[in-house]
Formats: C-alpha cells, sequence, structure tokens
C-alpha cells in the first residue's frame, strides 16, 4: 500500500471514530431504523474509502451528511420502485406468494449487482432509470460530463442485460 493510500485511509479511520456515532443518530431520527441508520453509516464510510485523492475536510459532517443524504435517497428510490412494481403485479393479476417471492428475489438480485458497480456508475443509472433524468440533467447532478454518463449507462446496461440472461437460465432451470 503506498503512502497516499496509508494516509487516506488513517484519514477515513480518524473521521470514523470521531463521526461515526453521530452519524447513526443522525439517520435514525430519518429511518426509525437502527440498523438501517448503521447500515447507511457504514456504506458513507466506504464511500469515503473509495473516494481518491480525497484533501482536508474542513466541515466533516456535512460532507458525511451530504454521503449518507445521497445513501438515503437511494434506499427510498428503491423502496418506491420495489413498491410500484408489486402494485403493477397487482395490477395486472392476482401474483400468488410465490411470484411474489420470485420478484422480490429478483429485484434483490439486481439491487446486488447494482451495489457492485463503482458509486456514479449506480448514481448514474438510479437518475436515469428510476429519476426519468436525461443524460444532461444526470451531468449536471452528478457533476460529470454527459459522456461520462454515456459511458455509465452503457456499463450499467451491460450488468442489466447479463442480470436479464441469468434470470432467463434460472426460469429455465425452475421449469
Amino acid at each position: 500500500m503506498s503512502g497516499p493510500d496509508l494516509s487516506h485511509r488513517h484519514s477515513v479511520d480518524g473521521l470514523f471514530r470521531a463521526h461515526y456515532r453521530w452519524l447513526c443518530t443522525y439517520l435514525r431520527r430519518h429511518l426509525q431504523d437502527v440498523a438501517g441508520a448503521e447500515d447507511i453509516a457504514a456504506d458513507t464510510f466506504v464511500q469515503l474509502l473509495e473516494a481518491p485523492g480525497l484533501s482536508a475536510i474542513r466541515q466533516p459532517r456535512a460532507l458525511l451528511t451530504t454521503i449518507a443524504q445521497r445513501l438515503l435517497y437511494q434506499r427510498w428510490r428503491r423502496a418506491d420502485l420495489e413498491r410500484l412494481h408489486l402494485q403493477q403485479i397487482d395490477a395486472d393479476c392476482a401474483a400468488s406468494p410465490e411470484e411474489l417471492a420470485q420478484v422480490s428475489q429478483a429485484l434483490n438480485r439486481l439491487d446486488h449487482s447494482l451495489q457492485r458497480l463503482p458509486g456514479k456508475v449506480r448514481s448514474t443509472f438510479l437518475l436515469a432509470r428510476v429519476d426519468g433524468l436525461t443524460y444532461p440533467q444526470i451531468a449536471v447532478e452528478l457533476g460529470i460530463s454527459q459522456r461520462s454518463v454515456s459511458v455509465y449507462m452503457t456499463r450499467s446496461q451491460a450488468l442489466c442485460d447479463r442480470h436479464s440472461a441469468n434470470q432467463l437460465l434460472l426460469d429455465k432451470r425452475s421449469a
């Protein structure tokens, strides 16, 4: 591990020790769920670890709050998407508990796949597919170029295509 990487880890470690409990308390007010608050707080620090070239932070709580809120919004968007999907299934036909379990498992697998994407790629995908933002709007929201938005969408679409192909294989095996 190189000097800057080690220095970065020590910096994030210090932030974690100083602000983790505060961040959990802050998130509990929004979630009413201790485990969920702790998960988002931990994910916040993971994102900090993954942030390249993080310089001295003048207002760590403001940064932590911003990252945590984005993660919280992603969680809420995912819950909304699941709810809409289940409502659509209910509207199309009365789904059996087995079908609902299959849909829930498929959504969980897709979410797990999306979680493996880098943060900006995942955010780009969610802003486009869930929020319906255009590429220029996403570029402004994330502070990246429209070219990057296009590249990130291509990466996330490839992941979705692989997920769909895997789902078809799973469906054929269970049939």
